[in-house]
């Protein structure tokens, strides 16, 4: 079976104050044969970035309205005229707040959902055709 990778590579802001932030370089990915999930690998001073991930429709919803709890939390705000997505991470090892640009984030999620339309994604895993082989012994 044939899957799609969707991806794009941004830069995002550490937000570290109301006044400062830095810039990080990040990845969004999608894959197809995971089709629930998105995942953003942030490109930090290490030897491998450092990747989360979530559901897809939390970044969906969160680049219109807040959404999530607990670890991740999404919401669209505007910083100086510019539509920005904000995305609180939470984790042991400490919170980030990061924000990227909207039209860059919503053209990717556009690609990821033209891959997988949204109610498909069950057909992506192969479940159907899996419990047909085991049911058919």
């Amino acid at each position: 079976m044939h899957h799609t990778v969707v991806e794009r590579e941004l830069e995002m802001r550490l937000i570290l104050s109301p006044e400062r932030g830095i810039p990080v370089p990040a990845r969004l990915g999608y894959r197809s044969d995971d089709p629930y999930a998105a995942h953003i690998a942030f490109h930090i001073n290490s030897a491998s970035p450092v990747t989360w991930t979530f559901a897809r429709d939390l970044l969906v919803e969160g680049v219109f309205r807040p959404c999530g709890q607990g670890d991740v939390r999404v919401w669209p705000t505007k910083v100086d005229g510019r539509s920005v997505v904000l995305m609180a991470l939470s984790s042991p090892d400490g919170d980030a707040l990061l924000e990227a640009p909207v039209p860059q984030v919503s053209a990717w999620l556009e690609r990821t959902l033209r891959a997988v339309p949204p109610g498909t994604e069950g057909g992506q895993l192969g479940i159907d055709g899996a419990l047909d082989q085991l049911l058919a012994r």
